[in-house]
């Protein structure tokens, strides 16, 4: 006669199933935290951009902004002056907006690695260092690939309802390559 063979398993431990949208799940501390870092990076940033086209909150305006990027060594400093106000105040109010968040963010690490470039990299601690700048560029880049959150315009647009790495990815890209352009045709 044939004797049965006995198999004998161990039980297996339950293995979360992890499903697509799982991802994409926020708390509401999560979502508050991405509005908080939105609202004070891009509002900062909205500010800075303004003091260079308007003059507001003691900037220098298109002309003294202008005056800078030429003793910086940018041709054209009067457009340099309005092309810089005009990333930094609709970069920052799409950050703080929630609003075309990848590309806002973008925005603002283009302009932040062109003023670490400006500013030199003497020295990491303020006055003379970058800390501050290094600071706001991750913030930006930060929120161009964690996506804007919860509490945020863009979870009306279709196309970044669902927030995806790779918009953020592409778009910091984007960023870096603009920046890396201005900075070649700087003296």
């Amino acid at each position: 006669m044939h004797s049965p063979s006995v198999t004998t398993t161990k039980p297996q431990a339950a293995t979360p199933a992890v499903h697509p949208q799982a991802a994409a799940v926020s708390t509401p501390g999560h979502d508050t935290g991405l509005l908080l870092l939105r609202l004070v990076l891009g509002l900062t940033m909205a500010a800075h951009g303004t003091q260079k086209l308007f003059g507001w909150f003691e900037g220098g305006g298109i002309s003294g902004t202008g005056q800078f990027f030429t003793a910086s060594g940018y041709p054209a400093g009067d457009a340099m002056a309005v092309l810089a106000g005009l990333t930094e105040t609709l970069g920052g109010l799409g950050l703080a907006l929630g609003l075309l968040t990848p590309l806002a963010g973008a925005a603002i690490v283009g302009t932040l690695i062109n003023a670490i470039a400006v500013h030199g990299a003497g020295a990491f601690f303020a006055p003379k260092g970058i800390e501050y700048e290094l600071l706001l560029t991750a913030g930006a880049a930060a929120l161009a690939l964690t996506g804007p959150g919860r509490y945020a315009v863009d979870r009306f647009l279709p196309v970044l309802r669902s927030h995806r790495l790779a918009h953020g990815a592409l778009a910091v890209v984007v960023g870096v390559v603009l920046a890396a352009v201005l900075l070649l045709v700087r003296d």
